[in-house]
């Protein structure tokens, strides 16, 4: 969420983001929770000026008791402020409610260089990379998966419905071989291997992301205050929740494995029989924990880690600047990298790469301390691998005439130096 230190020195800089958005019920959230803002902190002056004056009345009852004098003005008047100050009390929890209310919905400071658009086809288009392959007609990677192993989907179906899926023999070493390849790499880099709770609680799910509006994704555990993880991106995030990092320590990075659970409804809806929008699959992921003056350079070497990986796969690509109607309210600015699918003729979104600067870390209250100074810390997040789309854009690029696949050169030695699957 946003700094309410930041709404009130500068509410401007925000009402401009909210502009761009071209978003007018916001603005008059921003405008309403102006208001109570300064209704709450003169309700929080008048509550510290009773409990002062009850302190006073309270040492002056007790010198008159000393000094054998009547105190029956003053312990009336003492007897009277406790009810004074709850009634305040509860006036000011009501309106901090709703303050709290519009914190948690209000979006991100979008950056300058955010495109404006309404929807996910005005995307900016940065740069694409690869040469895209020349193919006749191409089976369907469902269809690749079940000739090598019969059922693969179906029985899946049966057992669990639509959007699951079995993985068997060397198609399943190929989904490891992707998972220990992006490891490998990240952690040649500096990354730290984290292989995070595949559950959280509500109150750190609200804290990494706008429940309100994800909680229709997520799988919720009967019975239980837990949500299951759709990335581990949001268990890393809450990792620091509450505490006060030293600067010294910054940048704190990560590469998060997980299994990740997504119901995936509404407009998007789920595949029937393919890998590429599942309600599980695996995902390896980038995660930094910085300091504010250095996000924007450590969202670009998210993004070309990303980009790294993707090349050395050799899957054709292009790099998108997620706009405004697309970009949700979590990051300040996103960028998407879609794989080119040769059977639809088609780039898909296979990675997002996130700067969501303070919005996290004021939602989950994690700081740094700089000198004497507690401030806000940064948080980024990116996709690095994730197996089940990245599976599909290899079962596709890779595809030979004769059905098999042949095993990227940079995963041949993660499957016992398999170069084609027949």
């Amino acid at each position: 969420m946003l700094d309410i230190n930041l709404i009130r020195k500068d509410p401007e800089i925000i009402k401009e983001s909210l502009k761009r958005r071209k978003d007018p019920e916001k603005i008059k959230w921003l405008d309403d929770l102006t208001k109570l803002d300064k209704e709450s902190l003169k309700l929080k002056k008048q509550i510290e000026e009773l409990r002062h004056k009850r302190n006073t009345i309270s040492l002056e009852i007790n010198k008159l008791k000393k000094q054998k004098q009547p105190a029956t003005k003053e312990i009336k008047l003492a007897k009277e402020l406790p009810k004074k100050i709850n009634d305040l009390e509860e006036k000011q929890s009501k309106i901090k409610e709703k303050i709290n209310h519009y914190l948690m919905r209000l979006p991100n400071i979008m950056h300058k260089s955010v495109p404006y658009g309404k929807d996910e086809n005005e995307n900016k288009v940065i740069r694409k990379w690869g040469k895209i392959p020349k193919t006749q007609k191409l089976d369907t990677h469902a269809n690749i998966v079940e000739k090598h192993y019969p059922k693969s989907f179906t029985k899946a179906s049966e057992v669990a419905g639509k959007g699951f899926y079995y993985l068997f023999d060397k198609i399943a070493l190929l989904e490891r071989a992707l998972i220990n390849y992006s490891i490998d790499f990240l952690t040649k880099k500096g990354y730290m291997l984290c292989f995070p709770p595949q559950m959280l609680r509500r109150k750190s799910y609200e804290g990494v992301t706008d429940l309100a509006d994800f909680e229709n994704m997520l799988y919720k555990i009967e019975g239980e205050d837990l949500y299951l993880i759709a990335t581990s991106e949001h268990p890393i995030a809450a990792f620091y929740q509450n505490e006060t990092l030293k600067k010294k320590d910054l940048p704190i990075k990560i590469a998060g494995y997980s299994t990740c659970f997504r119901k995936e409804i509404g407009s998007h809806g789920v595949d029937e029989r393919g890998l590429f929008r599942v309600h599980q699959f695996n995902k390896v992921e980038q995660f930094i924990f910085c300091d504010p003056k250095d996000s924007w350079k450590y969202h670009e070497e998210l993004l070309k880690n990303a980009e790294e990986i993707t090349k050395k796969l050799k899957i054709p690509y292009r790099v998108v600047n997620i706009c405004t109607g697309d970009l949700g309210i979590v990051a300040s600015k996103k960028y998407d990298i879609e794989a080119y699918m040769p059977r639809e003729k088609e780039y898909k979104e296979i990675i997002s790469c996130s700067n969501c600067t303070s919005y996290q870390a004021a939602r989950l209250k994690i700081k740094y301390l700089e000198g004497n100074e507690k401030k806000h810390i940064h948080t980024l997040n990116s996709t690095a691998l994730a197996t089940a789309r990245m599976l599909r854009a290899i079962l596709e690029n890779y595809q030979q005439k004769d059905g098999s696949i042949k095993v990227p050169i940079v995963l041949q030695k993660y499957m016992n130096n398999i170069k084609v699957i027949k």
